[in-house]
């Protein structure tokens, strides 16, 4: 038989699971819109399937007066100020994306003890910690699984799965724009502007490419990912970055012949040499690297996503799927809503590591190995030209290729390990010579065995 007390517990959690949780949802883009047609298609599967029943207490849109298939227009406003205070509604998912008005209404949830959904990695990036601070002392979820690569659950691990973990170092491949564009490059011989063409035409892309190609979604992406496998404050401005828009065919065939691809990566580095647990010394950087063809980032094409973590006790871990597109984005943001909804009901919201402050080591003081190309006069006493200069900055030559360009010749050069900064002086010394045409591709190698 029951205790009474129990009965009573029992009957008052039933009654509580059976309310609906209100949600308002800012946006009706791509990913809002796909969510909206979620919650509102497929909410008797969403109850069985997490115990929550959702309704839906609006859908915030920059224009009211435009008709959007599969929303009632019952649901739409154009006030999102006024949505988000609503005291009908329970949860605030945020996907306007953007700093602003996305900012200032998220401050407004939290403000008002509501939980927070976001896919909004340029906001998280950002004010990813004043935002936690004030989810913490609202007592409230702040949560951004869908900020970072899409459908991949890589937030929650790192949050969660991997709290206890020393990780070393976060490598991913979370822009499948440039993975798409790369990867036409590398499989069809095509030049950047034709690939990034088919990638615009078939939606890969946006009109205006700058954010993609540029390389600043993935410091957004990279700052996140650093905060949280250092449990430190990293925003996208301290994340340096590089585009694939001077990434050339030839130098993708080149890699190619090595036994490498070229792949943008975001990365994120903890340096034992330097810092401690309460200030650890760190790399973020977003850049083109040529990868060898063995790692297993090197297999992720078109425009897929994947995030390597290497872990002091887990070793080496890789989730890899659709990093973007509205309906597996949506997905993402449904599996923090039910998080969300589950830790409402419980008054207990998800919980939050305490950050400390990071040394960023410059890029110039990092250390990798090196490939570079450059376009000679084809005359003698040329190389050794080109050799003193590496040697005058103390970068040491691995192996060095010539390829015959009627009266100029190509000079591809792998280096040994060697500083950014020692580089980039070769690099200007090299431009200086007479001899020099140009100075063509310059990409890092990363994950080789002289990468360390």
């Amino acid at each position: 038989m029951v205790p009474r007390a129990q009965e009573s517990q029992s009957d008052a959690r039933a009654t509580a699971a059976e309310q609906p949780v209100r949600v308002a949802v800012l946006g009706a883009g791509n990913v809002g819109g796909a969510l909206v047609s979620l919650l509102l298609n497929e909410g008797d599967a969403i109850a069985a399937r997490s115990g929550v029943r959702f309704e839906l207490a609006g859908v915030a849109v920059s224009d009211a007066n435009r008709t959007r298939a599969g929303i009632p227009p019952d649901l739409v406003t154009g006030d999102a100020k006024g949505l988000v205070s609503d005291p009908r509604v329970d949860v605030v998912v945020e996907l306007i994306g953007g700093l602003d008005p996305a900012r200032a209404l998220v401050e407004t949830a939290l403000a008002s003890g509501r939980p927070v959904v976001t896919a909004n990695k340029e906001l998280i990036a950002a004010y990813g910690a004043p935002l936690a601070d004030a989810a913490l002392a609202s007592g409230v979820d702040l949560l951004y699984e869908a900020a970072v690569a899409g459908a991949i659950p890589i937030i929650r691990p790192l949050r969660e799965s991997l709290a206890g973990e020393r990780i070393g170092r976060v490598v991913g491949i979370v822009n499948g724009t440039t993975n798409f564009i790369l990867t036409t490059m590398s499989e069809q011989g095509l030049s950047y502007a034709d690939a990034l063409g088919e990638a615009q035409r078939l939606g890969f892309a946006e009109r205006d490419p700058a954010a993609d190609v540029d390389g600043h979604d993935a410091a957004a992406k990279a700052a996140i990912l650093a905060s949280l496998a250092f449990r430190c404050v990293v925003t996208s401005s301290d994340v340096p970055r590089e585009g694939i828009a001077s990434v050339d065919p030839v130098d993708i065939a080149f890699a190619d012949r090595l036994g490498y691809v070229v792949k943008l990566l975001a990365v994120a580095e903890r340096f034992d040499d330097g810092g401690s647990d309460d200030s650890p010394e760190i790399s973020v950087r977003v850049h083109p690297a040529m990868l060898p063809r063995t790692h297993p980032l090197a297999a992720v094409r078109g425009a897929f996503n994947a995030v390597f973590i290497e872990g002091a006790a887990a070793g080496e871990l890789m989730l890899y799927g659709r990093g973007a597109g509205g309906v597996p984005t949506a997905s993402a943001v449904l599996g923090d809503l039910i998080d969300a909804a589950h830790h409402l009901r419980a008054r207990s919201p998800a919980r939050v590591a305490p950050r400390t402050g990071a040394r960023i080591r410059p890029d110039d003081d990092l250390w990798c190995a090196w490939y570079l190309s450059i376009d000679v006069a084809d005359r003698p006493g040329v190389l050794a030209s080109v050799a003193r200069v590496f040697g005058d900055h103390g970068v040491s030559i691995r192996s060095m290729e010539q390829v015959g360009l009627s009266d100029e010749a190509r000079l591809i050069f792998l280096t040994h390990v060697a500083r950014a900064g020692d580089v980039r002086l070769t690099i200007d010394g090299l431009r200086q010579l007479d001899a020099v045409d140009r100075v063509g591709g310059v990409l890092r190698i990363v994950g080789d065995q002289d990468d360390d």
